[in-house]
């Protein structure tokens, strides 16, 4: 049977898009679908911009192996592109002698994942380092950074284009149908509407991962895991950054926590925090600086009074609620949910951005055989 396409891509976010620059690579037409008007106005769009070394994640996991991996295959990729970047460094920092247990257990998980280049600091060291940090004791992470996102994601359009196939925004993935002999139709909706087949299937829409995949048919439901909106809001320095390198407290429940980067303007952020919504909302309560600032003078004593602006909200797209452990990403292919040819993603969130070209390296591979 001829297709339209060897393979579509349900979603253009750093994420979906990596996976359809890993399938050009392999000699494959490749389609992008994009609900929205521009590529990465969901998730991608709405974060620190961190490149994480890789730290924090159990051994053996997804995260820890494509985090570590997709990081290394980033700063070349940057590098090569020419995208603005700042391999910063991190510190992750115990503030007292109580938190000394949490960022040793930190820097033993992260010598497990393969992390390079980890140094324990003193509280001296530390503050030598940087000089109006509070540190009982601290771990250097050299490898962690900041990127330009939209610039990455630019690239990564322009290679699919450039090996001929399409990015298609305003044109959301409706649903889709397995065809007997194998491939499926797709449905597209926006002003264009139509069909289109495809050999191969990718699900990669960040916070529409559920619903998308009940969409296809056939798709047992069982195997669609649930989804939790997890909201996060940063708030804006105003004034001189304190910083230069990452500072990040020990993570909390759930998440890595609020934390500080000097971003690639040279001003100050901090976020994000953790409240689990309902519906996608991206406000910012003003009111909230009192709660960031409490939290911030734990590492950054001088905080000015009143210098907090508040600047932005992202949703993650986690598969636990409150209280619950983390999970792993989740790439379910046909020995999941029995249907050849497609790979479905869920709760990819952080450290999806850092790990998304490793990402698309293995759904690539486990969808065409190549790797």
């Amino acid at each position: 049977m001829t297709f339209d396409f060897d393979a579509t891509v349900a979603g253009a976010g750093a994420v979906g898009l990596a996976c359809g620059r890993a399938l050009s690579k392999r000699g494959l037409t490749v389609l992008v679908l994009e609900k929205e008007g521009h590529i990465g106005q969901g998730v991608s769009s709405r974060n620190s911009e961190v490149i994480h070394g890789g730290l924090y994640y159990p051994s053996g996991s997804l995260k820890a192996q494509f985090c570590v991996e997709g990081r290394r295959a980033l700063y070349d990729f940057l590098a090569s592109h020419k995208i603005d970047h700042w391999k910063c460094g991190k510190l992750v920092v115990a503030t007292e002698a109580a938190e000394v247990g949490r960022i040793e257990a930190i820097f033993e998980q992260a010598t497990a994942n393969g992390v390079e280049g980890l140094e324990h600091l003193t509280g001296a060291q530390a503050r030598a380092l940087e000089p109006e940090l509070k540190a009982h004791a601290a771990i250097l992470s050299p490898e962690s950074g900041l990127f330009d996102s939209h610039g990455y994601m630019l690239a990564l359009q322009g290679e699919i284009e450039d090996a001929g196939g399409s990015v298609v925004v305003s044109a959301p993935f409706e649903g889709a149908e397995p065809l007997p002999g194998g491939g499926f139709t797709i449905r597209v909706g926006g002003e264009g509407a139509m069909a289109v087949s495809s050999r191969l299937l990718v699900t990669a829409p960040g916070l529409a991962a559920q619903a998308v995949a009940a969409a296809i048919e056939g798709y047992p439901a069982e195997d669609i895991p649930a989804g939790h909106f997890g909201k996060g809001v940063y708030f804006r320095l105003v004034g001189k950054a304190p910083f230069d390198r990452l500072i990040y407290p020990p993570p909390i429940p759930g998440a890595l926590g609020t934390h500080y980067r000097k971003d690639l303007g040279g001003q100050a952020v901090f976020g994000p925090d953790l409240t689990y919504v309902e519906t996608e909302d991206y406000s910012v309560d003003p009111a909230k600086a009192e709660e960031f600032a409490a939290y911030i003078r734990r590492f950054w004593p001088g905080l000015p009074d009143g210098a907090l602006s508040p600047d932005y909200a992202g949703i993650r797209p986690k598969l636990h609620g409150p209280g619950e452990p983390q999970p792993d990403f989740q790439l379910h292919g046909a020995e999941r949910h029995g249907i050849e040819g497609l790979t479905a993603l869920f709760g990819i969130e952080s450290p999806g951005l850092t790990s998304s070209l490793a990402i698309g390296e293995a759904v690539a591979a486990a969808l065409t055989g190549i790797a």
